[in-house]
């Protein structure tokens, strides 16, 4: 058994793991990379192995650099099935197409405005209705059979609805070993509203974890709401908008829900709340019909007959474009949440170039954003931004709610590592050098953990082996294009 890593090695976008395993190449994940456009267009164009040799795709969830690159796999020649949760299934099937949507949106504005005009999408709508017809869905804690000795169970990953963990449990022709496999997908956090908390995995040997925020503790939901609620209270005081760019799967809907909440309180005014993404007004749509994922309080609050997801009460969905264009203009104080999250693509970047510049507006940043994307740059302060190409000079206030990421913590990292059973290898993946070292560090402190431990923080194109001692070893293997990434992204090669 092999692990090559494909992408989000030292590195937050463009998840792909590898596995061969008895005779079998089995992807995990297959996410689109994110950050600087020209960069990121290019290396998303590029897959370092070959997408017909792949036999089989786990899919953890549907988050955009997860997911987001299956159509242009099966548009190079995958013809295997995708395995998920049903909730995975369903949001993939208008995330992947609102995916294509976008991306031949900004070519034809590429095109037209001279910028680029050989401009073209990765891949088009008919690529991800293909692709979407390959997905086949299974229920959370039913273990299937991926391929010859590889089984896998999703167990919930409270990280967004129908995100997994995985619990793979493995025969290995090889070395003839029976082992024990967790990989994290991302990791949620307890105690967040809506979802359930994520699931322990136990008794592992290995672990493939994300480690986003594997530096940094998060503040808790519950101290922040007053804050949260006094930073609504005086941008409404002042008349001006309040922009929040938020993933249009998951953390839109935990907004609506602090929203609604902090409405019910009367810990902020009425004002009126636009969510202004077709991809998240279809997600909502999504989550109304898989309750199974809801939280015990979110439960409740739907028997009182209380549905932040839907339209009415001071929420309303636009689809069009002209609804969005009509909310620059619109008279007094709202709340516009808009896709995407890094306030790379989508409707997000139009309200931004109209809104930043005036002092009496407020964006929120409410999840993580990657190196070199637009959301960074306002988190890091930046005081003249490029939007479509055109600089904005930043006015207006810009504050940074970290309590709402859907990513465990360093703490809770350690607490899922730390309560896995006896590892004897762990891969840190899915984060930036600092975060991962800092993890790494931690980690070496965690009574399940000996001394003889392997904690690797593997570079993209880096290959590991299962040796018949039952330990992962780094092999002399390295991928060309995966090395080729790493270079130009500055990526360090040598194990920390």
């Amino acid at each position: 058994m092999k692990i090559e890593f494909s992408g989000a090695a030292r590195h937050v976008t463009g998840s792909k793991h590898l596995l061969h395993l008895n005779g079998k190449k089995i992807l995990l994940d297959c996410g689109l990379f994110q950050g600087r456009r020209k960069q990121a267009a290019k290396w998303n164009e590029m897959f370092p192995f070959e997408a017909k040799d792949i036999d089989v795709l786990v899919l953890s969830h549907a988050h955009i650099d997860h997911s987001g690159a299956i159509p242009l796999l099966v548009k190079k020649g995958f013809e295997g099935p995708i395995y998920c949760t049903h909730a995975t299934r369903d949001l993939c099937a208008v995330m992947l197409r609102d995916s294509a949507y976008i991306q031949q949106r900004d070519a034809e504005y590429m095109r037209e405005s001279g910028k680029d005009p050989l401009a073209e999408p990765l891949y088009g709508i008919e690529d991800a209705d293909k692709a979407i017809a390959q997905f086949r869905s299974v229920n959370y804690d039913h273990k299937f059979k991926v391929s010859d000795g590889a089984f896998v169970t999703f167990r919930d990953a409270g990280h967004i609805l129908g995100s997994a963990v995985e619990e793979w449990e493995i025969h290995d022709n090889d070395t003839h070993q029976d082992i024990r496999f967790g990989f994290t997908g991302d990791l949620g956090r307890k105690d967040l509203p809506v979802l359930k908390d994520p699931v322990q995995l136990e008794n592992l040997d290995f672990l493939l974890t994300e480690s986003t925020y594997g530096d940094r503790l998060h503040d808790e939901i519950k101290d922040v709401e007053d804050k949260f609620a006094a930073s609504l209270n005086e941008a409404y005081e002042r008349n001006g908008k309040i922009i929040i760019p938020a993933f249009a799967m998951g953390r839109t809907q935990e907004i609506l829900y602090m929203l609604k909440k902090l409405v019910i309180e009367k810990k902020i005014k009425p004002i009126p709340i636009f969510v202004d993404s077709p991809l998240a007004s279809a997600a909502s749509e999504v989550f109304q019909i898989h309750p199974e994922c809801y939280d015990e309080e979110m439960q409740d609050l739907i028997r009182q007959g209380i549905n932040p997801f839907i339209s009415g009460e001071g929420v309303q969905f636009t689809s069009s474009v002209d609804e969005s264009k009509a909310l620059n203009k619109f008279p007094g104080s709202c709340v516009i949440i808009s896709a995407s999250g890094m306030c790379e693509f989508g409707r997000i970047r139009h309200h931004l170039a109209n809104s930043v510049q005036d002092d009496k507006n407020l964006v929120l940043i409410v999840g993580f954003q990657a190196e070199n994307t637009l959301g960074r740059k306002l988190v890091e302060g930046d005081k003249s931004v490029n939007i479509f190409g055109e600089p904005h000079t930043v006015n207006s206030q810009i504050q940074i709610y970290n309590a709402f990421s859907g990513h465990a913590d360093q703490k809770g990292l350690l607490r899922f590592a730390g309560d896995a059973g006896p590892i004897r290898d762990v891969f840190l993946v899915h984060g930036e050098s600092d975060q991962q070292n800092a993890l790494a560090h931690k980690m070496k402190d965690l009574k399940n953990f000996t001394k003889e431990t392997g904690i690797h923080i593997p570079c993209p194109g880096e290959t590991y082996e299962l040796t018949s001692e039952k330990r992962f070893v780094r092999t002399h293997e390295m991928n060309e294009i995966s090395m080729q990434f790493a270079t130009e992204c500055e990526i360090l090669s040598e194990e920390q």
